[in-house]
């Protein structure tokens, strides 16, 4: 049987794949991640359900400290969980993100790579993720936009295999608004 080949930006890869796997997702849209967040409002707006059936809640919060904090709670409720973010916005939620290793939760967060420099600084890099390699999370980077969707497969199995929480990083504005065949 021949695959049916769909060209699509990183972002919407992205969040398909995360969506299939989520429960629920908190969302704070931060570019170049905000797109994610958008998209995986919409299909829960239109009802669209993840792989197991169920229909995705979508919590839109206030920031980025408040979506960590509601990853968490829906986590200890026992719902599968994403969220999405980029640079100065995973700063924001890093206490959270220590926590979330120390609690040995199953998280699935999609960092849209994207410099952390001052005064504003959109270009790409990793500084946002490698501020937090030491913190116990898990991280996969994707090299482009078929890696970021198999990743994020694998990331959801290796979370709730392993109960640590996993972040898919790939290249913001580089990957996430670049379309390919996948």
């Amino acid at each position: 049987m021949a695959r049916k080949m769909k060209t699509m930006d990183g972002n919407h890869a992205a969040a398909h794949a995360s969506y299939a796997y989520s429960d629920v997702a908190a969302i704070y849209p931060i570019t170049p991640s905000s797109v994610m967040a958008e998209a995986t409002d919409e299909w829960a707006t239109q009802g669209r359900k993840n792989i197991f059936g169920q229909e995705v809640q979508v919590t839109e919060m206030q920031s980025e400290a408040g979506a960590a904090g509601a990853v968490h709670g829906s986590l200890a409720a026992g719902a599968l969980t994403t969220t999405y973010t980029a640079s100065q916005g995973l700063l924001y939620m890093a206490e959270a993100v220590y926590n979330a290793s120390g609690l040995g939760l199953p998280i699935v967060m999609t960092v849209a790579s994207r410099a952390i420099g001052a005064p504003i600084n959109i270009w790409n890099d990793h500084s946002d993720s490698m501020s937090q390699r030491d913190c116990g999370w898990i991280q996969l980077f994707a090299e482009d936009n078929q890696e970021a969707v198999d990743l994020h497969i694998q990331a959801f199995k290796i979370a709730e295999e392993l109960s640590l929480p996993v972040m898919v990083c790939m290249d913001g504005f580089v990957l996430t608004h670049a379309f390919e065949r996948m």
